[in-house]
């Protein structure tokens, strides 16, 4: 069973900085899937980066060149520097990680950005 555990949400002004991590316990490699999900009220869930086997990185639009994922395989941590936030930023965010065709969530943690 794989946990995932997410820390480093809150409030924030926007044009600020957070940085979110995510630190998982039990058995996922290197090549899983790895990243994070936000909802917004009203909204659905949707991706907003993930680093996939070889280390590569995928960015939704809305974030590229303000957030940057990062991941330590032998820590099992992702943790998500978010940049220039703005108001449309305000969300739950979700560490998860793929483990072939499972899918593990974090319990979310709450980001506001105030404009």
């Amino acid at each position: 069973q794989v946990q995932l555990v997410e820390s480093g949400g809150g409030l924030v002004q926007a044009g600020g900085s957070l940085r979110l991590s995510c630190v998982a316990s039990g058995l996922i490699f290197s090549f899983d899937p790895m990243g994070w999900y936000r909802q917004a009220p009203g909204k659905q869930r949707e991706l907003v980066a993930v680093v996939s086997s070889g280390g590569i990185t995928n960015y939704a639009d809305s974030v590229k060149g303000r957030f940057t994922i990062s991941r330590d395989n032998p820590k099992k941590t992702v943790d998500l520097q978010m940049d220039s936030l703005k108001a449309e930023d305000t969300a739950v965010y979700y560490c998860y990680v793929r483990r072939s065709v499972i899918t593990y969530w974090g319990q979310g943690t709450q980001v506001t950005v105030s404009s």
